[in-house]
């Protein structure tokens, strides 16, 4: 079976996300609860990761986390595999308990950390289990709101920082959280398959070069989540050409020579890209679609007699490793 893109990177943050098999429960009473939370304690004490808000759900947990040591796969390994063990012991059973493989969304730094653990914590209050968030013990929620002191992995700062507040920051994250989820959030989470980031188009570019994963063994779909984009594609050729993107975008009127920048934008548009002929035409400002097929044969057909132009065509392809 195709795997997941893994993404892994020093200081990378990271909403995981696992459940229990055909949704089993994975946590039965507060000894299932605190033997999670111990393993939590071991992971960040061998791999280093900083864990800034979790919650645990009877059936699923959800955990944002920061890997300063760029080993989430490792961590994530101790934590799921440890817990196994732990919860067999506890209920004299054996065999996998998770649906599988954990699923980690990348988030970019300094933009929805604080939106993200509002979005965890609310979740027993979503889930119809609680109506007051304080009433429920296990997730992080009471310690940023109440003065009790929180584990040594728990990091609260960089939470806290997102509120720019200098004062009252338990009362003013109470506050925050109370007013629900945010649109963009539940949008995200809505979709049936969550693209694994959360962040601008140049953060999924650039973290798709971070990935440590073998792209044979990743599913064709998967891939398609990382494409460039076609602002992308014209900026690296406009670079590469040494040209202006507006000669590229707009195609001079007239009998001119021929604008080899565009037609190369055409065909990375098409094969990196993975654009319809119709996204094309409307980011290059054509009003028909026929001539782009016409004109990426011409290319080809040069790219076979140039090689100075074909290795300057490679050079670019390769900034996108397809």
């Amino acid at each position: 079976m195709p795997r997941p893109i893994r993404i892994e990177y020093e200081n990378a943050y990271y909403h995981v996300m696992n459940r229990g098999r055909a949704r089993h429960k994975i946590f039965h009473n507060e000894h299932y609860y605190e033997a999670f939370l111990k393993t939590l304690e071991e992971a960040h004490q061998r791999f280093g990761i900083q864990i800034l808000c979790y919650c645990l759900m009877s059936n699923h947990y959800h955990l944002l986390v920061k890997t300063p040591e760029a080993n989430l796969g490792r961590a994530m390994r101790h934590i799921n595999g440890v817990y196994t063990q732990r919860y067999n012991r506890l209920k004299k059973t054996d065999g996998p308990l998770f649906r599988g493989r954990y699923k980690a969304i990348s988030v970019e730094k300094d933009s929805y950390q604080l939106q993200l653990s509002r979005y965890i914590h609310r979740n027993p209050v979503n889930a119809g289990k609680i109506k007051q968030l304080d009433e429920y013990p296990w997730s992080s929620y009471t310690a940023y709101i109440k003065n009790v002191k929180p584990p040594e992995w728990l990091y609260q700062q960089e939470i806290y920082q997102q509120l720019n507040c200098g004062t009252d920051q338990q009362k003013k994250y109470r506050a925050f959280v109370e007013l629900g989820v945010d649109e963009e959030i539940r949008k995200f989470y809505s979709k049936g398959n969550q693209v694994p980031y959360l962040g601008s188009d140049s953060f999924r570019d650039w973290i798709y070069k971070q990935r440590v994963t073998d792209e044979r063994t990743v599913s064709k779909d998967a891939l398609k989540l990382f494409r460039p984009g076609v602002d992308d594609i014209i900026e690296s050729v406009a670079k590469a050409f040494k040209v202006r993107k507006n000669t590229i975008i707009h195609s001079p009127r007239g009998r001119v020579s021929n604008n080899i920048p565009r037609w190369v934008t055409m065909a990375l548009a098409q094969e990196v890209g993975g654009m319809k002929l119709v996204d094309i035409a409307a980011a290059l400002n054509l009003k028909r679609t026929g001539s782009i097929p016409t004109t990426i044969k011409k290319l080809k057909e040069l790219l076979a007699e140039d090689r100075e132009l074909q290795g300057k065509v490679e050079r670019i392809r390769r900034q996108y490793d397809t």
